[in-house]
């Protein structure tokens, strides 16, 4: 944890944002107020000091857990509210290409016209010009009623609310300013004070660092997510997303659809004028399929891989589905350089029998696409639709779902992938790795819903590419206390290289989750990085670093249908740079709990 050292501005500007109806903030020509000093500090008392000490603490602990960036903004606000005293929290991003401070949330008691979560609540930046102005950062603003001209509207607009007056901090993202924490306070709250700008500095700052991680976060979890060429949804995301949709048609009977479609010609292309060109052809086809999409709203457009893509669609009716098919397949007969696409449609909405997994539709839709491109078919074929008995039903097979492996534990693999270029704490090209280990077990001796394969190949590769020492994963069941570690590695003993092979077993160790809080909060779908001697450090996590010999653990957890999982990554190695590999297994972890659950041994 790092200290962060904010200064006040003592001779800062004070301002209050004014009113959205305000015709002068519209315009940008009021005249901003002349500065005025802030109080002295005075020596805070001793639990003053210990509140303020709790109150950072616990806005710490609350960003450990946020994860997305709304998730930050919405602590934050709450957590600076009740440390500042303050009656309202505001936190504000600045739109730069707009111009326009843009009002993201509003904690605490709102006045009329004011909404927690506003739609539409912007200012113009010019009239904040120590937001702009780069000298001024970071100090923090204050404006009283009794300290300006009482007839300037940003005065006026504190009286009408009820409110003496307020701070503004800017928030700092990678050197720049994202935003504004913006805190005010009732007519009967004492008065901002040099300290409390201080403070508020210091709560601004340790918000840019939760956004800074929601938004590092949320970089790695897109291109986990995202197929690189075209933008589009991967395979992975589709069937994260097809595992929700298929539970909501078992419980509410929603009608789901799947649109597979392979790109004709593509192999022609790439053989014939290079790998460039077949390129062009797929973010081109890419381009309708998005727009196809975009007819049955709320749906996810994939690419599955090579040149299949597909369309995920719930709550249309099949007839609405196909129709869409078929607008698709004519704009693949217009595109440059293409032969058009065999196309699959498949719906629970129609006589396919029962589809009791996600893995049956996508067999009935992929059945009906190899069919369309055995019969060079211009149009969709259906599954379902066929006369009786339907050849795509039965081309699709049964639903017998593929054997998971076995419980003894994973057969070697070959190692040397993970020596020499690819031997990397690089964020990128270690979640790469991971990816790609995952996606070449699937669907072979890794079924995914077997969730415990899955996050050992998470565990495992992401371990060997750090030359890490050992990993464990540990479950704990849906609403219990009790962590139990079913599975670890230790790759050879703490800081003796060796080559030993790892070691695959089931655990019965179980552990009390309120005996280690940040493990407990991980679980939830968080992680932490710990490294030995860090301030702020976990108790009882560095006891588990020095216990084992360690020098730095990187953790995280998430949860699906069958409970809550904890994937932990042991090093003895403090040159590592971990400190920013917490998002990467984050998102990897999140990865591996897509598809079906499955319990542990």
């Amino acid at each position: 944890m790092r200290k962060v050292v904010a200064r006040a501005d003592r001779q800062g500007h004070g301002r209050d944002r004014p009113d959205s109806g305000d015709p002068g903030a519209a315009t940008g020509v009021s005249v901003p107020p002349a500065p005025v000093p802030l109080p002295p500090p005075a020596a805070p008392a001793a639990s003053d000091a210990a509140r303020r000490l709790h109150a950072v603490m616990e806005l710490a602990r609350a960003l450990a857990t946020a994860h997305t960036l709304m998730d930050v903004v919405r602590t934050s606000a709450r957590q600076a509210r009740l440390a500042m005293d303050a009656a309202l929290a505001s936190i504000s991003v600045w739109e730069r290409d707009s111009g326009h401070l843009r009002v993201l949330v509003n904690d605490g008691d709102l006045a009329e016209g004011e909404e927690a979560l506003p739609n539409a609540e912007t200012y113009a930046v010019t009239d904040f010009p120590e937001i702009i102005d780069h000298t001024a950062w970071p100090n923090a603003w204050s404006n009283s009623v009794d300290e300006h001209d009482s007839e300037h509207e940003r005065v006026v607009a504190l009286r009408r609310r009820g409110r003496h007056g307020c701070m503004v901090a800017p928030i700092m993202v990678e050197g720049r300013v994202w935003g504004e924490l913006y805190l005010a306070r009732h007519a009967d709250q004492p008065r901002f004070d040099a300290v409390d700008a201080e403070f508020a500095a210091v709560l601004a700052a340790q918000i840019s660092a939760g956004l800074a991680q929601a938004e590092h976060y949320q970089r790695i979890e897109k291109l986990a997510f995202t197929d690189p060429l075209t933008g589009l949804a991967n395979r992975r995301a589709i069937d994260a997303r097809l595992d929700a949709a298929m539970n909501r048609h078992y419980r509410e009977g929603t009608v789901v659809s799947l649109i597979v479609c392979d790109v004709n010609g593509l192999k022609r292309l790439n053989d014939e004028r290079g790998h460039d060109v077949g390129d062009r052809l797929l973010e081109r086809f890419a381009d309708q399929l998005s727009a196809c999409s975009a007819m049955l709203p709320g749906s996810m457009a994939a690419r599955l891989g090579g040149d299949e893509f597909c369309v995920l669609a719930e709550g249309f009716s099949p007839d609405e589905v196909v129709a869409v098919a078929e607008d698709l397949c004519r704009r693949a007969l217009r595109m440059h350089d293409g032969e058009g696409v065999a196309c699959g449609v498949a719906s629970t909405g129609d006589p396919v029998g029962p589809v009791t997994s996600a893995d049956r539709l996508f067999r009935l839709a992929d059945a009906a696409q190899y069919r369309a491109k055995g019969s060079r078919a211009i149009h969709p074929v259906v599954a379902g639709r066929g006369q009786p008995p339907d050849l795509t039903v039965s081309l699709a097979g049964d639903d017998a779902p593929v054997a998971a492996e076995p419980a003894a534990g994973l057969p070697p693999r070959d190692r040397r992938r993970f020596r020499g270029a690819l031997h990397n704490a690089d964020p990128g090209r270690l979640l790469a790795a991971v990816l790609g280990a995952l996606d070449e077990r699937e669907p072979g001796r890794v079924h995914r819903a077997d969730t415990l394969g899955r996050l050992e190949i998470v565990a495992d590769t992401f371990a060997r590419m750090l030359d890490g020492v050992s990993w464990w994963i540990s479950y704990v069941p849906p609403q219990g206390r009790a962590l139990r570690s079913v599975r670890y590695s230790i790759h050879r003993m703490t800081g003796t290289p060796s080559a030993a092979r790892a070691r695959y077993e089931a655990l019965t160790t179980e552990y009390d989750l309120a005996a280690y809080p940040a493990s407990a909060e991980a679980v939830q779908g968080g992680g932490f990085v710990q490294q030995v001697g860090d301030v702020g450090n976990d108790p009882a996590e560095e006891d588990l670093l020095l216990i084992g010999g360690y020098k730095a653990m990187v953790v995280a957890g998430g949860t699906n249908a069958a409970g809550g999982w904890l994937v932990e990554v042991f090093t003895d190695d403090l040159s590592l740079p971990v400190q920013g590999l917490g998002p990467v297994l984050r998102a990897l972890v999140a990865v591996a709990l897509t598809g079906g659950a499955s319990l542990p041994e």
